[in-house]
């Protein structure tokens, strides 16, 4: 296609929201033609189950090839912004025992292209986007993909996202760490630390194993050092397995005693709550009492940390908060297999 017909096709997705190249009216019948033959007619490369909605959160599921599903967020805050959690593979492999993503084990890694269609189904519904989090299905460190898709999101010619509102989060991929740093340094970076004890965090991030919680946090010394932008370590409140006083202080050591002192005020802490879950290790767990969390935050306080926020769950009556992502849809199928 010559760049004037790129340059056109572009503009009746981005500006347009054409859909489907037979919509593309300012393109000649052979040039649609043509696309279509090449591509298939839809722009996307997934399709849709299904869409749920509430006042706050979209919730989409998408089918990609080999029979496989996926699943994305839009969380729509009072303050008129609007954040898109999308998935970065189908399933997990790193059996978070916590998580129902992780309960499904691992189907396959997401094409560039799969994960950056997660996006443009919003924008071609006109939902503003004003943040994309890596952090739904999957763990996006592990898929070399989500590089790509990260040059596509903040390609100028095409969505032209600052990388400033590109969020990435993972349960410490250490090599992914160190890439994310020298290729894409302004992008926001989350680690997953669940609990400061090592023989805990085997149990609930079992990737501890490979990729120590203490070996990651040297691979997140040397990103702050090397970006100076903010890194947030998230810490899922389990009430009575990671919330003792113990727990908290050892918290405060690794998170702000321990880490060096030009660098350690650009940890912030953010606490989650157990959304509860239909399948998997993680049914165990109840729902974070807010008293319970309330108190776990202080004592973090207490003990020293000094950036640290109580995050308000989004979507948890439509399984669309964190790890309950795919839930209740594989949690049937399951369930039917089991009565065949």
């Amino acid at each position: 296609v010559p760049a004037f017909r790129f340059n056109q096709i572009i503009d009746s997705i981005f500006k347009q929201r054409k859909d489907t190249f037979d919509s593309m009216i300012n393109l000649p019948a052979s040039t649609r033609t043509q696309l279509k033959e090449n591509f298939g007619n839809n722009i996307l490369s997934l399709s849709t189950v299904s869409l749920d909605e509430s006042k706050q959160v979209e919730k989409a599921m998408f089918a990609v090839n080999g029979g496989h599903n996926i699943e994305s967020v839009l969380m729509k805050f009072r303050s008129g912004n609007q954040s898109l959690c999308i998935s970065s593979q189908s399933g997990c492999a790193l059996a978070c025992n916590f998580c129902a993503t992780g309960a499904i084990g691992f189907k396959r890694n997401l094409t560039a292209d799969e994960i950056v269609d997660q996006v443009l189904f919003f924008k071609l519904r006109n939902e503003p986007i004003d943040n994309i989090t890596f952090m739904g299905m999957g763990e996006p460190l592990q898929n070399p993909n989500c590089f790509k898709a990260l040059r596509i999101l903040t390609d100028p010619k095409l969505f032209n996202m600052s990388p400033r509102r590109l969020s990435v989060s993972t349960v410490g991929i250490i090599p992914g760490i160190r890439k994310l740093t020298e290729e894409f340094p302004q992008v926001n970076l989350a680690f997953s630390l669940h609990s400061p004890f090592e023989e805990q965090r085997n149990i609930l991030v079992p990737i501890n194993k490979s990729h120590p919680f203490q070996e990651v946090f040297e691979a997140l010394d040397d990103h702050l050092r090397a970006t100076n932008r903010k890194i947030f370590i998230a810490y899922l409140v389990l009430d009575g397995h990671n919330d003792s006083e113990e727990h908290a202080e050892a918290v405060a050591n690794w998170v702000y005693h321990k880490r060096p002192k030009s660098i350690r005020h650009l940890y912030h802490m953010n606490l989650l709550r157990m959304n509860p879950i239909t399948i998997g290790e993680g049914q165990k767990y109840t729902k974070t009492d807010d008293g319970n969390i309330n108190r776990f935050y202080q004592s973090l306080v207490d003990y020293g940390v000094q950036n640290i926020t109580i995050r308000h769950p989004f979507g948890v009556d439509m399984d669309a908060a964190c790890g309950q992502l795919f839930a209740n849809y594989e949690a049937k199928k399951l369930r039917k297999f089991s009565k065949s």
